[in-house]
C-alpha cells in the first residue's frame, strides 16, 4: 500500500508541476536572470507549490487507510508548514524583505514547538560520540528555535542551480526513510518516503537543464521539513540529532561556512551572492550538470556514513565525524585552490594590444 502511494505522490508531483507551468508563465511567476544568478534563462519557479499540493493531499488521503499517521502526526503541524510556505509563495510573486521572512519563519517555528506536550521535538541535549550535555529547558527551547529557522533559510540559501535541492530532498528523505523503516517507525518512514515522492516528481522537470525552478515556496517548506523530520527521528530514539545533521551537511556545512565568511569580511550576508561553493564550481567552468552530479556523490557518501553510523559503536562514530570535518576542510581547500590557479593562469596570459 505504502509504494502506491509513493507512486501516486510522484504522478501528481510530476503532472501537476508540468501543467502549472503554462500557470507561472501566464503569471510572470519566473525568476529572471541577473548579475547573481547561475541561470541564463527566465524559468517558471512553481515547482514548489506543485510538491507542497502533493505533499499534503496524498498524506490526507493515506491517513484514511493509516488511521495512525494522525495519531503519531499532530494535526497542527501543517499550519506552521503552510505558513513558511504562504510568506514563500508571496515573495516569489512579489519580494518581501528578509525582516518580515524572518518574524514569520519564528512565528512558524514557535507554532510548532509549543506542540511539545503531545510531541516532544525539543533539543533535549547535545550530542555527539561519547559526549552528551543535557540542556536547561531555555537553551532547549532556543537550539531548537535556532536549528528550525536555520534550516528553512539554509535550504532556500542553496536552491540556486538545476536540480540541486530537489537531489538533496530525494537522499536526505530517502535516508531517513530507511532509518525509520529499519528501526519500525512505519510512520515516520512513510512521511519522508512521500517527501521523496514528490521531490522526485519535481526533479524530473528540474534536473538540468532545468524547464523549472521550485521557488522560495518549495526550498522553504523542504527546509522546514528537513529541521521536523531530523527532530522528530531524534525524539523517536532513531539517532542522534548530528546523524540528520551529517546527512544534510552538503547544505548545512556550504551555507554555514559560507554565511560565516561573508559575515567576517563585512558583507551584507541577507544580500544575494554566487559565492556558495557549489556556485564557485560552475563560475569555475564546471556546469550545473557536473557539478549537480558530484554533490550528489558527496549527498549519498554522507548518506552512507550516517546510516553505517547508526549501526556501531561511539568510536567507529566518532571516527566517522572526525573524518567528515577532515573532508570538508579539504573539500573547501581544493576549491579555493582551483580559484587560486584560475586567477594565477589568467595572470600569466599575454594580453593582447
Amino acid at each position: 500500500m505504502s509504494l502506491l502511494f509513493f507512486l501516486c505522490a510522484f504522478l501528481l508531483s510530476w503532472g501537476l508541476t508540468a501543467y502549472l507551468l503554462r500557470f507561472a508563465s501566464r503569471h510572470q511567476l519566473v525568476d529572471s536572470p541577473n548579475q547573481r544568478s547561475l541561470h541564463t534563462q527566465p524559468t517558471p519557479i512553481i515547482g514548489g507549490l506543485a510538491m507542497l499540493i502533493s505533499l499534503v493531499s496524498t498524506t490526507l488521503i493515506a491517513s484514511i487507510w493509516m488511521p495512525n499517521l494522525l495519531l503519531v502526526l499532530p494535526n497542527q503541524f501543517w499550519m506552521p508548514l503552510l505558513l513558511v510556505a504562504s510568506i514563500s509563495y508571496l515573495d516569489d510573486c512579489r519580494p518581501i524583505s528578509a525582516g518580515w521572512r524572518l518574524l514569520v519563519h519564528f512565528i512558524a517555528a514557535l507554532w510548532l514547538l509549543t506542540l511539545v506536550e503531545q510531541w516532544p521535538i525539543w533539543i533535549q541535549c547535545i550530542s555527539l560520540p561519547m559526549v552528551a550535555i543535557t540542556l536547561p529547558t531555555f537553551l532547549k527551547f532556543l537550539f531548537s528555535m535556532l536549528f528550525i529557522m536555520w534550516m528553512v533559510n539554509l535550504y532556500n540559501f542553496m536552491d540556486g542551480m538545476d536540480g540541486f535541492a530537489g537531489g538533496m530532498a530525494v537522499i536526505g528523505f530517502g535516508t531517513l526513510a530507511v532509518v525509520g523503516y529499519t528501526a519500525g517507525a512505519q510512520e515516520f518512514a512513510f512521511l519522508n518516503g512521500l517527501i521523496v515522492a514528490v521531490a522526485l516528481g519535481f526533479l524530473m522537470l528540474n534536473f538540468p537543464p532545468a524547464k523549472v525552478f521550485m521557488g522560495d515556496t518549495g526550498s522553504s517548506s523542504l527546509g522546514y521539513l528537513a529541521a521536523l523530520m531530523s527532530l522528530w527521528g531524534a525524539s523517536l530514539g532513531l539517532y542522534a540529532l548530528w546523524i540528520a545533521v551529517l546527512i544534510f551537511s552538503p547544505f548545512i556545512v556550504d551555507a554555514t561556512v559560507t554565511l560565516i565568511r561573508r559575515f567576517l569580511e563585512g558583507e551584507k550576508v541577507w544580500q544575494a551572492h554566487r559565492t556558495h561553493y557549489y556556485q564557485r564550481l560552475v563560475r569555475l567552468g564546471w556546469g550545473h550538470r557536473k557539478t549537480v552530479l558530484w554533490q550528489y556523490v558527496l549527498m549519498a557518501a554522507c548518506s552512507l556514513s550516517a546510516l553505517v553510523a547508526t549501526a556501531v559503536s561511539t568510536f567507529w562514530q566518532s571516527l566517522i565525524l572526525m573524518s567528515w570535518c577532515m573532508i570538508y576542510v579539504l573539500l573547501a581547500w581544493k576549491v579555493a585552490s582551483l580559484e587560486q590557479g584560475i586567477q594565477q593562469t589568467r595572470s600569466t596570459e599575454p594580453h593582447l594590444t
